[in-house]
């Protein structure tokens, strides 16, 4: 690799919060930004000894790691991730989210309060919190993890995706704000990858929307897939691109 593309995919020195990092995508992704180098705030919801398993993971690579506990669901939970750091972030992956698979005409009001205040309002209040120092730095790094679904929404997962399409039109909306100011923010959007959550029951659906949904690769992503896209952004490589929705499903969105 030419030293210089490697140097510029570093991320030493660098302060990374991710969310929703103790299993899946968030594991993934914390785990690939601490081997090019960032420190990692790495935010869970409840599940300490699964947390406190990824952090040994993450020292061992050499770079600092803080837990952080807040459920991203309840009323003040994004001034408690603050209160518990004593950093502020350079790079923040919003990857946190809920999903509660139910045919359309099932979704109760709760359901739909839940996932759009874990989906869309944190993400906000994330971006709210933490932004303005990157601005003040005039470098910073937001990178939101969507879905496939934005485009193929999935029949038992209205609300879901939904959540998602409006997280990258939030996400396209600040970008333009922030593009003259050294922070680039993006969204990348999964397709089928391989985590716990895979395994979640879901509804059945009709023969022709189950092919519709098929991924043309014929395989199942892993969460290394998402970060290696992730670190590209989060990099000082990543840094003329911003306001962007990357699909990283196999080909699914076509």
């Amino acid at each position: 690799m030419d030293k210089r593309l490697a140097d510029n995919l570093s991320l030493k020195g660098k302060t990374a919060l991710i969310t929703g990092a103790s299993q899946g995508i968030g594991q993934g992704i914390a785990l690939g930004l601490a081997e090019y180098g960032a420190d990692i705030l790495l935010h869970y919801r409840q599940d300490r000894p699964e947390a406190n398993a990824v952090r040994k993971d993450i020292l061992k690579l050499g770079v600092r790691c803080t837990l952080v506990k807040a459920d991203l669901s309840k009323t003040g939970s994004v001034a408690s991730i603050e209160k518990q750091l004593n950093v502020q972030p350079d790079i923040m992956v919003i990857n946190a989210s809920l999903q509660i698979p139910k045919k359309w005409i099932e979704v109760t009001q709760q359901d739909f309060n839940l996932q759009m205040d874990v989906n869309v309002k944190s993400t906000m209040l994330l971006m709210q919190r933490f932004v303005p120092a990157m601005i003040e730095k005039g470098w910073g790094r937001i990178i939101t993890v969507g879905s496939v679904q934005q485009v193929k929404p999935h029949p038992a997962m209205l609300v879901y995706a939904a959540s998602k399409a409006a997280v990258l039109n939030m996400v396209q909306n600040v970008a333009m704000q922030l593009a003259d100011k050294g922070v680039t923010v993006n969204n990348v959007a999964p397709g089928v990858i391989g985590t716990p959550r895979l395994e979640q029951g879901v509804p059945q659906s009709d023969e022709r929307i189950t092919k519709r949904l098929e991924t043309p690769q014929g395989i199942v992503g892993e969460p290394s897939d998402c970060a290696a896209m992730v670190l590209l952004l989060a990099s000082e490589a990543g840094r003329f691109i911003t306001g962007q929705n990357i699909f990283v499903d196999g080909g699914m969105s076509l």
